[in-house]
């Protein structure tokens, strides 16, 4: 049963969206006991929901308090979000690690292509000081298909990734530079020139390690130091399965079984398709924890799906896969 379940969410349509995302919320109402008693309290009757509207979505705070599981389980990994010594990290208990990986490898190779084609090149140094980050395990995954004998992590070596980038941009090498915000802008400011064959993707965080800057405002600066015409972002936090991406002007566009929607400040159960407010997530993929998530970002949804991240909503720690404010 579950491993068509599983097959439904990663070949589902847009058309059949809808239908999945309420076959799930009553599957995760069964199985998940906190997750039901928060529907319950909500007094929604799960047997009469026929709209993704009338679904209940999860404080992504109670990924902070609580073991968000759906079956009993032990967990192949617990992801972690990051924080300081005066924060309660995120947990996400995942029960099956090859479901992380076949979602963000499927994820990427929709928006980017075949992995094998990429050098996959990680300047990730504040996560790879820590354990259990979900963004380290897509990219370790990432470099190892890609086969390519330059893809690696670089911690603080600027000099050895300058060095890289130069043999791979002599050789027309495919390459994807992803890094968290302030190594970029590190890198940038020590090592500027002209990327032809690179993408630059940023995945958010500053960290108090440089001044806070606007995303526009970090964008051009790695534009103009590293020569190229626009920087991608990814989306993505500890409490998701899926990612989204923007291939430019921080606009992002998620995978086929995740969606965005909003929800009044004011009234956390008037949600819409689109508009301004505060972001709900469906992430078909969190089948085994819960896959309808209120967040804590401010943004916006078009009408196509797409959507911008304007920042935090309240002054609560910031997320690992967090982004810069707009």
């Amino acid at each position: 049963m579950m491993n068509e379940f599983i097959k439904r969410i990663f070949n589902v349509k847009s058309k059949g969206f809808e239908k999945l995302a309420i076959d799930v919320f009553r599957f995760q109402y069964q199985q998940n006991l906190l997750y039901k008693s928060y529907v319950d309290a909500l007094k929604v009757n799960a047997d009469k929901a026929t709209s993704t509207h009338q679904i209940p979505f999860l404080p992504i705070s109670f990924f902070k308090s609580h073991s968000i599981k759906t079956t009993s389980f032990d967990a192949e990994i617990i992801f972690e979000s990051s924080g300081t010594t005066q924060t309660i990290n995120s947990k996400h208990h995942v029960k099956d690690l090859g479901l992380y990986q076949e979602s963000f490898i499927k994820g990427f190779e929709k928006f980017y292509g075949r992995i094998e084609d990429w050098c996959i090149v990680g300047l990730l140094p504040s996560y790879l000081e820590r354990k259990n980050s979900s963004l380290i395990a897509m990219v370790a995954e990432l470099i190892k298909i890609s086969g390519h004998p330059l893809s690696a992590f670089y911690l603080y070596e600027y000099e050895k990734l300058n060095s890289v980038l130069h043999q791979l941009e002599n050789q027309n090498q495919k390459t994807l530079l992803i890094g968290v915000t302030f190594a970029l802008l590190d890198f940038a400011e020590e090592f500027p020139q002209r990327l032809k064959n690179t993408i630059v993707m940023e995945t958010g965080g500053m960290k108090g390690r440089r001044k806070e800057l606007t995303r526009q405002e970090t964008h051009e600066i790695l534009k103009n130091q590293l020569g190229v015409d626009v920087i991608h972002s990814e989306y993505g936090m500890t409490e998701l399965l899926s990612q989204a991406y923007s291939k430019g002007e921080g606009r992002f566009e998620s995978v086929p079984w995740m969606k965005m929607l909003v929800r009044n400040e004011d009234d956390p159960f008037d949600v819409k398709e689109s508009g301004s407010g505060i972001i709900n997530i469906i992430d078909l993929a969190n089948i085994y924890s819960c896959s309808f998530i209120a967040t804590d970002d401010a943004g916006k949804v078009y009408d196509n799906g797409e959507f911008e991240i304007a920042g935090r909503v309240d002054n609560s720690d910031m997320r690992g896969c967090s982004l810069l404010v707009v």
